[in-house]
């Protein structure tokens, strides 16, 4: 039996909570949330499937179009809130890599900023595009690859005494742990290619990718975004 801790988020999950609000982090309040409900929307999809769902955040809003949604996530701290907070939604325990949905449940399934803690990224793809319908939608929220090899070593000083944020061993695929806030959780780096390559293995075609620029927030961390955008989004069909 898997240990839902693996990753460091059962043990992190009350600090997740304490300090993540209900409109989110500056990553998802003013870059993510706006372009990835835009797909949501354009998607047409009835059903969704929210893989590593969390507090339930995501599915709320995909609630507020008329969408019915689905969460699944290992972390028991996470889904008590989510169905504590929306009674009516529909919330499962479970990991990415073994799904427990029938095939073609779903009109779109949703990794957002999920992809990185998962252990068996390539299983977890083909078990999405499993549970999606024929001409459904698998959207994708991920941390850049470019930004996640630098590890935990964050930004540094130049000689020039400017900050930068370098990259670190971009082709080793490898899973560091990170710690901030009271949070100690383990983030995986991959390269894109690894995560592309997963996606056409699972015969899916892709139909949008965009680096979206933030839309808002405090000026320092717009300007430190536009230095090292650390975000993607990828949308992909199954034919």
């Amino acid at each position: 039996m898997r240990n839902p801790d693996e990753n460091g988020w059962v043990s992190s999950s009350a600090a997740w909570l304490d300090r993540m609000p209900e409109r989110g982090d500056f990553a998802r309040e003013f870059i993510l949330d706006t372009p990835m409900m835009d797909r949501v929307k354009k998607s047409g999809a009835a059903t969704m499937l929210d893989v590593g769902c969390g507090d339930g955040r995501f599915c709320r809003m995909a609630e507020r179009l008329g969408i019915i949604t689905t969460g699944i996530d290992p972390v028991e701290d996470f889904l008590h809130y989510a169905r504590q907070t929306d009674p009516c939604g529909r919330y499962l325990t479970g990991f990415a890599e073994d799904l427990p949905f029938g095939d073609a449940e779903f009109d779109l399934v949703v990794f957002y900023l999920t992809l990185i803690d998962i252990n068996d990224v390539r299983a977890a793809i083909r078990e999405a595009a499993r549970v999606t319908k024929p001409k459904g939608t698998i959207l994708v929220a991920n941390l850049t690859s470019f930004y996640t090899s630098n590890g935990t070593t964050g930004w540094v000083e130049g000689a020039d005494g400017r900050e930068y944020h370098p990259l670190g061993n971009y082709l080793e695929e490898r899973a560091d742990w990170v710690e901030w806030d009271g949070l100690r959780i383990r983030n995986w780096h991959r390269p894109l290619c690894v995560y592309m390559s997963a996606f056409l293995d699972a015969g899916l075609q892709l139909t949008f990718y965009d680096e979206p620029a933030p839309s808002g927030g405090p000026q320092e961390r717009i300007s430190r975004y536009h230095m090292t955008p650390f975000t993607m989004m990828m949308e992909w069909r199954r034919c």
